[in-house]
């Protein structure tokens, strides 16, 4: 596998090696070893999958201390464009955000650790949305800034008329009203 760093620290892109013939393809989707290695060392205890039509979009969630969670991300079937939104307190990166396009045909990966938020857009007719979680989820803890934040400046490829969110992702706050309980 490959790693792509980004623009915040943690935030990487994995992108797997890809063995095709004229059957199809094979991959290692996950190693442990070699994620430990290369990312760093995370134990995942939960793998969490969603489908969604165009133009839903979900997030941007995160869960509060003392139940964080650091994700690894990406999109069997279909297309996403997948968001991580620094929100750790005192980061040089605060507020800003990394996008990448993961589809059945790229089979990236995207790896969001701990103290950022995460949300995605379905780009797609349909998606099939997959995730390792390093922790369970706690309904306690859940936590959201607004997807729809014009002050993070995240094109999500989506008209405004064609977004579809639930209720709960329409309350969160914008980052500029938001107190984060993330320290860098």
């Amino acid at each position: 596998m490959e790693v792509i760093k980004t623009s915040i620290e943690g935030v990487v892109i994995i992108e797997p090696r890809i063995f095709e013939d004229a059957r199809g393809y094979f991959f290692e989707s996950f190693s442990q070893q070699e994620f430990d290695k290369k990312v760093k060392p995370v134990t995942f205890v939960q793998d969490n999958e969603s489908m969604s039509c165009y133009g839903v979009m979900r997030g941007l969630h995160f869960q509060r201390p003392p139940y964080t969670q650091s994700k690894l991300v990406r999109c069997v079937k279909g297309a996403v464009l997948d968001v991580a939104v620094d929100i750790r307190k005192g980061s040089p990166t605060y507020g800003q955000h990394v996008a990448v396009e993961l589809t059945e045909g790229n089979h990236r990966q995207f790896f969001i650790p701990q103290g950022l938020a995460h949300g995605f857009a379905v780009l797609s007719e349909t998606a099939v949305f997959q995730y390792k979680c390093d922790n369970f989820y706690h309904p306690e803890a859940d936590g959201g800034i607004s997807i729809l934040d014009e002050s993070l400046g995240i094109d999500w490829r989506i008209p405004t008329d064609k977004a579809i969110l639930s209720e709960k992702d329409m309350k969160h706050p914008v980052l500029k009203e938001f107190e984060t309980p993330f320290v860098f």
